[in-house]
């Protein structure tokens, strides 16, 4: 009996024993399926999920590249400056802390104390203070201590330290002294880092060339638009493990990615000619109390872009903030849903976005175009009797019907700008043809010029043109097109009949200034021959001489046609408003630059024909060109001793103050370019024409000044 109880006892145990071994072997193969699950499937994903947690990612901002003018001069760059960062996850881990800390001093029972001594043993006094987080201060103490450094709003603040975001920017291009008061405030999660900052030393000068960058340092307008992909560079980064307070490892993983700063951009803009457009275009919007005046200068040659200026413009350092106090105190009443709109007038470039009549300039195109196809030649007549008559029911009349011209050679219908004899002329072309030649001078698609926005002319296909239509677009009506077209046209009268694609940029360069890439000039078709071309700048020059010779230069073989076109708003002529142009090139001999000058809405009681306007505006600035340029005047007999009597000789200006320039320039009867109020102090740095040369009286000596 007693041995069949111990039997059965140890039949249980052995029961017992297997099913523990079952349990165990159950567990253990349920383990090993987990975690042949978590190594093998979760794996990547677990490890993607603690690297993400120990690395800090921070981007390092490449430097954006330099733009220069063509002879190097650097016209926007970029600066280094600091910027305030913040890591939301490590301002809310601060305040973890300090909430710890302050509750253990009540809370500490007595077995937090005896672990806390504990602790203490294990760590000497350096150690521990490393342990803790020097920040132990609230997202809301922290807000408040930044919203005073910073002069930023306390709410917008909070808003960016608490967000869920793992990286945030909360103001860029701080001063050097508020990155030291952050610095000194010992902050959690808030960092400085080192920053680009544009800039465009020379305030509004060429700003519809330059653009500018939007926050992020990206090209919004302009070259910096349009050339952003070369002038950006490549962003590096610095990844590094941290602990769990944000502290980098010292035997962690750190890996740093040097970024690749931008390439420079070299202009084909010349900064002295680009100064005489820009002073040009604001003497003359002044004198005649204009709504704005823009000014194109090209080379002929090549098609490069030598100065392109429009008053009034703005600085691309403050693109939001208008110059003009008037417009500024406008703008502070605007609502913020006009105010965009305000502002992308402003940067608007006239002489590539807009379109306009061009009036009595677009002449040379159709005379140009009748003498390439024989249907009118120099000794070509046309009688003036003031009205256009090939037109029934239409009541076309030249614009001195009053006093008409009477017979005239084509030459001399071109310098009288006789609207009879460029209807004849527009009627003898016919339609097609007049067609086919203003697609080829490139009036129905976009020039091809780098900038932003280029838009198209508006110009009628043969199908909707009438015999009208002919006769109005001959003399300049009934067209639009953009100021670069016609610029690019007068381009290719003047080059011998190619037609150039306008050049802004003509180089990239790296840091050392070794050329990266050269952007050649091209040519975009042939549009008439050689003759023509020679044909065209004899008439232009006869016309430039010819009449109140407003753009006449002695010796510099000036020649041009003026234009004075009524508006069209909406769709209707506008009385009263007008533009005023005029389009020149020099020497007619070797061209070596087109101008083209448009005032638009001069005021009536001022004056507005282009000859008045417009036209001593272009026939200045090809005199300052040429001058630039060295190329030497040529006179005749008459012109050299008219010239003898009114020159004299520059005077040296360098060293001296603005002030005592002026009143130097004014005793031998000289101007200067500024026209604008700057302090009295600022010194000359140098001048144009040289000290020593000689120029007529009254002319402009073009100064630059300190800054």
């Amino acid at each position: 009996m007693k041995r069949r109880v111990k039997s059965s006892t140890n039949l249980q145990n052995k029961r017992r024993m297997l099913v523990f071994l079952l349990c165990f072997f159950l567990v253990t193969v349920a383990l090993i399926i987990r975690l042949g699950y978590v190594q093998l499937i979760k794996g990547e994903e677990y490890k993607k999920a603690a690297m993400e947690n120990w690395a800090r990612d921070i981007t390092i901002n490449a430097k954006r590249g330099t733009i220069y003018d063509a002879r190097g001069k650097k016209l926007a760059t970029s600066v280094s400056s600091n910027s305030v960062t913040c890591i939301p996850a490590d301002v809310k881990k601060g305040a973890k802390s300090a909430l710890t800390e302050s509750t253990a001093e009540v809370d500490d029972g007595f077995l937090t104390s005896i672990l806390k001594k504990i602790n203490t043993s294990f760590f000497t006094e350096d150690t521990s203070a490393n342990q803790i987080p020097v920040n132990t201060k609230t997202p809301e103490e922290t807000a408040e201590i930044l919203s005073n450094i910073l002069e930023m709003n306390y709410e917008e603040i909070l808003e960016k330290i608490t967000s869920n975001s793992s990286y945030v920017v909360l103001k860029r291009w701080i001063t050097d002294e508020q990155a030291q008061q952050i610095r000194e405030s010992e902050l959690s999660g808030i960092n400085i880092i080192d920053d680009n900052k544009r800039i465009y030393p020379y305030g509004n000068f060429a700003p519809y060339i330059l653009g500018f960058t939007n926050f992020d340092q990206k090209g919004s307008y302009g070259v910096e638009a349009t050339y952003n992909d070369y002038l950006t560079g490549i962003p590096g980064r610095m990844v590094v493990n941290t602990d769990s307070y944000g502290r980098e490892l010292p035997f962690g993983y750190n890996q740093y990615y040097e970024s690749e700063d931008g390439l420079g951009v070299v202009l084909t803009v010349d900064e002295v000619i680009q100064h005489y457009a820009e002073s040009a275009a604001e003497r003359v919007k002044s004198d005649y109390n204009a709504k704005r005046a823009t000014i194109l200068v090209m080379d002929p040659n090549n098609g490069d872009i030598l100065a392109m200026a429009s008053k009034p413009d703005y600085d691309p350092n403050i693109p939001k903030e208008p110059i003009d106090e008037v417009v500024k105190q406008e703008w502070e009443t605007m609502s913020d849903e006009e105010l965009p709109e305000a502002w992308f007038d402003m940067w608007r470039n006239p002489a590539v976005n807009d379109i306009y009549e061009p009036g009595s300039t677009f002449k040379l195109v159709t005379t140009a175009i009748a003498l390439e196809e024989n249907t009118a030649s120099l000794d070509s007549t046309y009688f003036c009797d003031g009205y256009v008559r090939q037109i029934p029911n239409e009541n076309i009349k030249c614009w001195r019907y009053y006093n008409p011209h009477g017979q005239q050679t084509l030459s001399e219908a071109i310098q009288n700008s006789c609207n009879d004899a460029l209807a004849e002329i527009g009627l003898d072309i016919g339609k097609d043809l007049f067609y086919k030649y203003l697609k080829s001078f490139g009036f129905e698609e976009q020039s091809g010029i780098r900038l932003n926005g280029e838009a198209l002319g508006l110009v009628k296909e043969p199908e909707y043109m009438k015999d009208v239509d002919v006769v109005t677009q001959a003399f300049g009506q009934g067209i639009a097109i953009t100021p670069i077209q016609l610029a690019t046209a007068v381009c290719a009268i003047a080059n011998g009949g190619e037609l150039m694609e306008p050049r802004i940029v003509k180089q990239l360069i790296d840091e050392e200034g070794n050329l990266i890439e050269n952007f050649e000039s091209k040519v975009r078709r042939k549009v008439i021959s050689e003759k023509t071309s020679k044909m065209m700048l004899q008439i232009m020059r006869d016309t430039a001489e010819a009449g109140s010779k407003q753009a006449y230069r002695p010796g510099y073989r000036i020649g041009g046609k003026t234009g004075t076109a009524q508006k069209v708003i909406d769709g209707r002529y506008v009385d009263g408003k007008f533009i005023s142009s005029f389009v020149g090139v020099a020497p007619v001999d070797d061209p070596k630059a087109v101008v083209l000058v448009m005032v638009d809405e001069p005021d009536r009681s001022i004056g507005y024909y282009g000859s008045v306007v417009a036209g001593p505006v272009a026939g200045d600035l090809l005199e300052n060109i040429m001058k630039y340029y060295d190329v030497e005047p040529v006179y005749t007999e008459e012109e050299l001793g008219n010239v003898e009597a009114q020159t004299v000789v520059v005077p040296n200006l360098l060293g001296l103050t603005i002030a005592e320039a002026s009143n130097k320039l004014i005793s031998v009867g000289l101007q200067s370019n500024v026209t604008i109020e700057v302090e009295a102090d600022r010194i000359v740095k140098s001048q144009f024409p040289k000290a020593g040369e000689k120029i007529l009286k009254n002319s402009v000596v073009t100064l630059i000044l300190s800054e």
